[in-house]
């Protein structure tokens, strides 16, 4: 880059596509940031996260952050050679339901089933068991650690999943049980574990008695296309953060017209997320934001909240300062770290 336009930590001197980026520190950089505490960085992108996860247990590299699969950081946390960093993060995983298409004869039906699925999975389950603890329960679309974020679908429905509570909702609403019910998902995009999370869901759900699932795995390209053309009734669906703030987690999903093309609108709903944005006392607005939440979980339910991603790295005994990159803006700084 012969301008130069850097205005951050570090500058770029070196650079081959999807191979490797030196970074070098800013001499005229005097921000919020600070100095950086290591002169040069040098990172290196990986086609296979087996190679990323063998070059950190052999000290090639010194940290290495994504890619890495559940069952590797696992087995990483075993081995001594290396520290595997942990904090929660701003990553999220979820249901979206097409009102349109999904099942149910009327809005009360279609609601009730939403209901019944998110008081029917168990997402303890998912986070231990497809996870490994890398992901955690979420219980609202505004992950916790971001100022306003609630559990409201824990307050509502409570934390462990509820047979009872879910064939309640049905019978209540008139629902014939059990629910046919198409979810889509895609492995291309959020995972090769998205095959035994969605096949853990739909064991939970079928469990219950209630649902008869079908399961069905999509390319991406295809998958982008379906989904915004009332082409799922229900599908995977996950985010993550544009910048660290509770609106980025409501405003794209939940407006008219949202970003999950579900047919999802509702005038106060639309109120709130107006009022939320406006309000300059950070009090006031997690008020706003609290009642959003649980408006959104208790009466309307246009996506069903599964995991939220914790933010992980892994780094060789001698690296210091990994804990303080950590957290839900989902940046990874490097002025931080030293060795």
């Amino acid at each position: 880059m012969k301008a130069k336009p850097f205005s951050g930590p570090y500058t770029i001197s070196s650079y081959d596509k999807n191979k490797l980026v030196e970074y070098k520190a800013n001499p005229d950089y005097n921000g919020l940031f600070g100095k950086p505490k290591t002169d040069t960085v040098t990172v290196k992108y990986y086609a296979e996260a087996s190679n990323l996860k063998l070059d950190v247990q052999q000290g090639n590299i010194d940290v290495a952050w994504h890619t890495l699969s559940p069952t590797d950081l696992e087995s990483l946390r075993n081995d001594a050679k290396v520290t595997v960093h942990q904090a929660p993060g701003g990553d999220t995983r979820y249901i979206v339901f097409n009102l349109n298409t999904q099942p149910g004869g009327n809005p009360a039906q279609k609601l009730a089933i939403r209901k019944a699925v998110a008081t029917s999975v168990d997402r303890d389950a998912l986070a231990t068991n497809v996870f490994k603890g890398t992901w955690s329960p979420l219980y609202s679309p505004v992950p916790k650690g971001l100022p306003g974020a609630t559990d409201a679908l824990k307050d509502i429905y409570g934390a462990k999943p509820n047979k009872d509570a879910a064939a309640k909702f049905l019978s209540e609403a008139g629902v014939a049980t059990p629910v046919e019910l198409s979810l889509q998902y895609t492995t291309e995009h959020y995972g090769a574990a998205s095959s035994e999370e969605y096949a853990a869901i739909k064991n939970q759900l079928e469990s219950t008695g209630l649902f008869k699932v079908n399961l069905q795995s999509t390319e991406w390209v295809a998958y982008q296309k379906a989904r915004s053309s009332d082409g799922y009734p229900a599908f995977q669906f996950g985010w993550f953060p544009d910048y660290p703030d509770a609106d980025d987690y409501l405003r794209p999903f939940f407006t008219e017209d949202n970003f999950l093309r579900n047919h999802f609108s509702d005038p106060k709903i639309t109120a709130e997320l107006n009022a939320q944005l406006t309000e300059g006392d950070p009090a006031k607005r997690a008020a706003v934001l609290a009642t959003l939440q649980h408006d959104l979980m208790a009466d309307h339910l246009p996506i069903v909240p599964l995991l939220t991603g914790n933010q992980i790295a892994v780094a060789g005994k001698n690296v210091q300062g990994v804990e303080a990159t950590l957290d839900p803006s989902s940046k990874f700084r490097f002025g931080v770290l030293s060795k």
